[in-house]
């Protein structure tokens, strides 16, 4: 009892402390794009960052790559600006340009001084390089060409065909199976006009979001939101911004692949939840404890400290405009494989039978809590926020809830919501550098309903 009122205090205090989170203002612009705004003049500078719903969930199978290669490409030359041109121009004011991209959104971003004469030409380039890109056909070939020697080389390493493989197990024909960079096949097919029709049909000001942080005006930030979306392609109504539901419960199953490598890559999930999910900050909690703190979490206890069967082990939940994989992953030898698989398994069969103690959690969220601050301790952290809670719509208070949304999370709640999200009988596992010959566990499919 003593030692749950002191972590109790600590909790309070931690959870004080970090309520000092920025104020975001947010409006729509005249061009019809989504504004997330901090205005905050400590130091002198300026983060933009614009998103898009143009992620690799946009491609099809045949046009798989497009997506991609569409965001890449956006700084290979606009009208007036060649590529030379666009990386010189901010290299000569020391403004960095960078992007984002993933299975939901496509993204640019800027990061530059404030003072206005710095600022306004980074911003001229960064408005040129969104609605006026130009793809040129001699550059085109050039990063398809790099792109498919990269896709060559992946196909070499084991971490990567467990990811294809497990994505393909869990999600089978959904657009969330498709590879982010896309498939050999089909981005030797990609032509300039395949990257024009996306970028027009994904590249909208009804679908933009655009994230401003930093040393500028309310005005000086409604002027920028417009002069980086005005210009974009009208919105056709033909862009496909709803992703079809995902299967969230799939069929078990278990994919050996042989692999010259040394140890066995192993991945285990499913359908994990949505960022949306009302269950968001149970399954974050409670996979802390599971897997996602790291030498404190349960699996690691588990199958490192206890058995020494792997270096590390982690779980994670990716949560998406539709539910992302929950995940657990770990590399072994490949004589140990199957034990710590079948460890692997019975420890998260108990978890989700269980749930977590209450010591457990009241340890998870004292580190949880106390980290936050380091969450929002500088800018380019907090514009990516701004992304975030602007893309999928979560409430302006996201960052000032945060802790108490934790602080409220009990054990009853974890383990409802993992019950209610991850069954240990319909999970997808994958092995690359699989055993020469192992026994099926008893947990997993039927040897004759598994893959080998």
């Amino acid at each position: 009892m003593y030692t749950k009122t002191i972590l109790a205090a600590v909790l309070c205090c931690v959870a004080t402390i970090a309520t000092a989170t920025p104020s975001i203002q947010s409006w729509q612009s005249a061009s019809g794009a989504k504004v997330l705004f901090v205005e905050d003049h400590n130091i002198p500078m300026l983060d933009v960052a614009v998103s898009f719903p143009a992620g690799s969930s946009f491609d099809s199978a045949d046009s798989s790559g497009v997506a991609g290669l569409t965001q890449h490409m956006l700084d290979a030359g606009s009208e007036g600006l060649s590529e030379d041109e666009i990386s010189r121009g901010m290299a000569d004011i020391g403004a960095q340009f960078g992007g984002g991209f993933d299975q939901d959104r496509s993204s640019v971003s800027l990061r530059t001084l404030s003072n206005p004469l710095v600022r306004d030409k980074a911003l001229d380039i960064m408005a040129l390089v969104l609605q006026q890109p130009v793809f040129p056909g001699e550059i085109l070939e050039r990063e398809k060409a790099r792109l498919i020697d990269s896709l060559k080389e992946a196909e070499t390493k084991p971490e990567v065909i467990a990811s294809k493989v497990f994505q393909k197990a869990v999600y089978g024909s959904h657009p969330y199976a498709l590879p982010v960079s896309g498939e050999i096949a089909s981005v030797q097919k990609i032509a300039i006009q395949d990257l024009h029709n996306f970028y027009n049909s994904h590249y909208n000001a009804v679908s933009a979001v655009v994230a401003i942080m930093g040393d500028v005006t309310r005005a000086e930030a409604e002027a920028i939101a417009q002069k980086l979306t005005a210009k974009l392609p009208p919105s056709t109504g033909e862009a496909k911004e709803s992703l079809p539901d995902v299967k969230m419960r799939i069929q078990a199953s278990e994919e050996r692949i042989s692999h010259p490598a040394t140890q066995s890559h192993i991945l285990i999930g499913a359908p994990g939840m949505s960022r949306t999910d009302p269950d968001y900050y149970a399954l974050y909690v409670g996979n802390y404890i599971l897997g996602g703190g790291g030498f404190v979490s349960r699996l690691m206890n588990e199958i490192r400290e206890k058995k020494g069967l792997a270096y590390s082990v982690y779980s994670y939940f990716n949560p998406l405009k539709q539910p992302g994989a929950f995940q657990i992953g770990l590399q072994t030898k490949k004589e140990q494989a199957d034990e710590a698989l079948h460890l692997v398994r019975s420890t998260l069969e108990e978890f989700v039978a269980k749930g977590p103690t209450e010591k457990e959690l009241l340890a998870a969220k004292q580190n949880i809590i106390g980290g936050f601050p380091l969450r929002i301790d500088s800018n380019s952290k907090i514009i990516g926020y701004l992304s975030v809670i602007g893309f999928y719509d979560l409430p302006l208070t996201y960052l000032d809830d945060f802790t108490n949304n934790v602080e409220r999370v009990s054990v009853a709640q974890v383990r409802d919501a993992f019950a209610r999200h991850i069954d240990p009988q319909a999970m997808a596992t994958v092995i690359v550098g699989a055993p020469s010959s192992g026994k099926q566990d008893d947990l997993t499919v039927p040897p004759e309903a598994a893959k080998k």
